[in-house]
């Protein structure tokens, strides 16, 4: 069941933990697990190599494991997306994050999104959920609703903004658009460029269910920050928008 945000609520259980960058090396995805752990983030979001290793980690913790595939062009085939995917749920990812195939919305060929998408979403099916990323940032609004009513009708369980690798990130504005655009059971995630608690509110308050961000540990113990606060209204990721996530 999809868990929404309310003041009351422990702002870590609606963050994936993320690291991303091609170089990370085992300390560092060791650093991730812990934090994970210590805070009680959501889930750990690593690239397919690292899937079986935080797997083994994070037994027993209530931390899941988020796969990206895809990532971070979406132009490989669906083929490739639909083993990178069903690999990453043997070694013991809860959820998929999938990058749609951005040149095919772009063109409008909203068959060839959908298909891409349900194909993975049949192949871990039962077993994952999966987040479908858009690339907002190279999106215009009426692409972003289409994006959002594909996504839905392919079987995804969450609409995302960002990899944090492309242009942009995430915005009040998109979030506020994608939650509009989907059903109340469909959740919302927004990624790129998160990197306060200031901003991850105003996304969460915007309509948000999920933060992907690098910045979790700053973000749940940034000095003085108060949960129930409402902050100012935000058009654009913060500076810094483009480290990854």
């Amino acid at each position: 069941m999809l868990e929404l945000w309310s003041p009351d609520k422990n702002i870590a259980r609606f963050i994936d933990h993320t690291l991303l960058k091609p170089g990370a090396t085992t300390e560092e995805i060791d650093r991730l697990c812990q934090e994970a752990m210590e805070h009680h983030f959501y889930s750990v979001c690593v690239n397919g190599s690292w899937v079986s290793y935080c797997t083994e980690k994070l037994a027993g913790t209530d931390v899941a494991v988020s796969a990206v595939v895809g990532f971070p062009l979406g132009a490989m085939s669906t083929k490739v997306k639909v083993f990178e995917a069903a690999e990453a749920v043997e070694d013991g990812a809860a959820e998929i994050d999938m990058v749609l195939p951005i040149g095919a919305l772009l063109e409008g060929r909203y068959g060839f999104v959908a298909n891409d998408i349900g194909a993975v979403v049949r192949a871990v099916e039962g077993s994952a959920i999966v987040k479908v990323i858009f690339e907002t940032g190279m999106l215009n609004d009426e692409q972003k609703s289409e994006a959002c009513r594909v996504a839905e009708a392919a079987g995804a369980h969450y609409v995302k903004t960002s990899t944090g690798f492309g242009v942009g990130g995430a915005t009040e504005a998109d979030i506020r658009l994608m939650r509009k655009s989907v059903t109340p059971g469909i959740g919302v995630k927004a990624s790129g460029g998160i990197r306060s608690r200031e901003t991850a509110l105003v996304m969460l308050n915007a309509g948000a269910t999920r933060l992907g961000t690098s910045a979790g540990v700053a973000i749940v113990t940034e000095a003085g920050s108060n949960a129930s606060s409402t902050p100012a209204s935000s058009t654009a990721a913060e500076p810094g928008a483009s480290t990854p996530y």
